[in-house]
């Protein structure tokens, strides 16, 4: 019976040592992740949504940073903090952290890239850059947390 109690005992002590609690931070993190859904469907270039730019509608038109920046910051942004809040792993914490910080430098580029060229950067870039610089801050800060 105590050995029953000391191995089940050790599985709660494993199941908690991978996961990450979140507290309020889950709620700041969720609503960062909709500002930059919102930044994806507002303009980014010539009229063109992030979700266009991002499905290669403005092949053409675009260099490929931007293109670059709408996959990162979905696949970041999105997909592994949804993965992050729903599992509450570690893992994809890093995940989180590292690729939103490449999201946000690439975001940066992006943006640079089209002041340097002759189409502005739209509203709904520079918004999905500060939002992606703000997840991938809460990230870290949630996966460099752990002791």
């Amino acid at each position: 019976m105590e050995e029953q109690f000391r191995e089940e005992i050790d599985e709660v002590g494993r199941r908690a040592a991978r996961s990450v609690e979140l507290g309020s931070r889950a709620l700041v993190i969720a609503i960062a992740v909709f500002v930059l859904l919102v930044g994806l469907v507002l303009p980014w270039m010539n009229g063109s949504s992030g979700l266009e730019v991002l499905i290669g509608a403005e092949a053409g038109k675009a260099s490929m940073v931007p293109r670059l920046f709408a996959a990162t910051s979905v696949l970041f942004g999105v997909v592994a903090s949804a993965l992050t809040l729903t599992t509450r792993l570690w893992v994809f914490a890093w995940v989180g952290a590292a690729g939103g910080w490449f999201a946000s430098v690439d975001g940066l580029l992006a943006i640079w890239s089209r002041q340097s060229s002759d189409t502005a950067p739209g509203i709904g870039m520079v918004i999905a850059v500060v939002a992606m610089v703000v997840i991938a801050t809460l990230w870290f800060r949630t996966a460099a947390s752990r002791n």
